[in-house]
């Protein structure tokens, strides 16, 4: 990725501020990152926010978690959660379990094929994460995460 945004993105005129360049430029990066994962899962037959779901229900464990909190974990919102909670159930990537005490209570687990998926997943995408950020010297990423994290907080 180019060091100079405006010429990466074609902008011909100066940003209006510093914030709006920083907020372009994290705009820009996460799509440059997504759109890298994205490319890395599909020979898996996932999509990074299957792939964020399936984490979660690993970390989880046997216990598993109802559909609102595997949404209040993930990483990006999704609009429709039951019906991406439909796909990966169909791909047998995951399982629901509806309560005999409360029929409203629904809890997901991932599944044995969900588990393998992700273990032949994990190096790779530490490979992928090495690749995009292994640049940076341990000091610099422990800064961009603290940065990232008080962008977060004040949004």
């Amino acid at each position: 990725m180019s060091p100079d945004l405006r010429a990466e993105i074609r902008q011909a005129r100066p940003f209006s501020s510093p914030e709006q360049e920083a907020f372009l430029s994290i705009g820009r990066t996460w799509a440059v990152l997504e759109h890298s994962f994205s490319e890395a899962l599909k020979p898996y037959g996932i999509t990074p926010t299957q792939y964020n779901v399936l984490r979660i229900l690993r970390g989880a464990g046997d216990s598993g978690l109802c559909r609102a909190e595997v949404m209040e974990r993930m990483i990006t919102m999704v609009p429709d959660a039951t019906r991406l909670l439909d796909r990966m159930e169909a791909a047998g990537l995951i399982e629901r379990q509806r309560s005999s005490e409360d029929r409203r209570f629904v809890t997901t687990r991932i599944t044995r094929r969900g588990l393998e998926l992700l273990d032949q997943l994990d190096e790779p995408v530490r490979t992928l994460h090495r690749q995009h950020l292994g640049a940076l010297e341990p000091a610099r990423l422990r800064e961009l995460i603290s940065l990232l994290a008080q962008v977060r907080d004040n949004a």
